[in-house]
């Protein structure tokens, strides 16, 4: 399996983005030293592909996959790739506040922590829809992991199109999110762009 090594930190100056995105408190005291280079067209639009990749964690050709299904949806193409990343089962998971970043929700889940409606599921990528219910296995609840977790995610602001319960961990999915929910500073349109050369 490909896993992005990339330092974090340095990650985030190069694309402009703030760590609090992937769940990370720290911030980097460096500066970028960057010309002041004009950025072509085809640098902005590679950029924010960059950016969304990042944040949700997603390597080159899954990417590429959301954007043909998005592509192939009802509506514009740029918001249901958004829509589509966001219902990514470790972004759920991540936004219910029962991990602490994308990374370790992804570890989560990959370890079979999780049940969705009641089964387990183990791929980061499963694709979650309204009305699921996903919560942490009966067995790991009691586990010191999940009572650090929670302290630090306690005060996380839970996403309206999510509704939580984590003295239980567990979550419901109301709806399905809508671009205007997503706080994720991607301008989808570059990306759209970019991939329709």
């Amino acid at each position: 399996m490909a896993v992005n090594r990339v330092p974090v930190l340095k990650r985030c100056r190069s694309l402009g983005l703030d760590p609090v995105y992937l769940g990370i408190d720290k911030k980097s005291n460096r500066q970028l030293k960057r010309a002041n280079r004009k950025v072509s067209e085809y640098g902005l639009q590679l950029r924010e592909k960059q950016k969304a990749k990042f944040i949700y964690g997603v390597l080159e050709k899954p990417f590429h996959n959301y954007y043909l299904k998005a592509d192939r949806m009802k509506g514009m193409t740029g918001e249901n790739l958004m829509i589509l990343l966001e219902r990514r089962l470790d972004n759920v998971v991540y936004r219910l506040g029962l991990a602490r970043t994308r990374k370790e929700a992804r570890q989560i889940v990959g370890h079979k922590h999780v049940l969705v409606n009641g089964k387990q599921v183990k791929i980061p990528s499963y694709l979650i829809k309204a009305g699921d219910t996903i919560e942490i296995k009966e067995k790991c609840k009691g586990s010191q992991r999940y009572k650090d977790i929670l302290e630090v995610t306690g005060g996380r602001l839970v996403p309206e199109w999510l509704e939580t319960d984590q003295e239980n961990l567990k979550g419901t999915v109301k709806e399905l999110p809508t671009r205007e929910i997503i706080d994720i500073p991607v301008d989808e349109m570059l990306i759209v762009e970019l991939y329709s050369k």
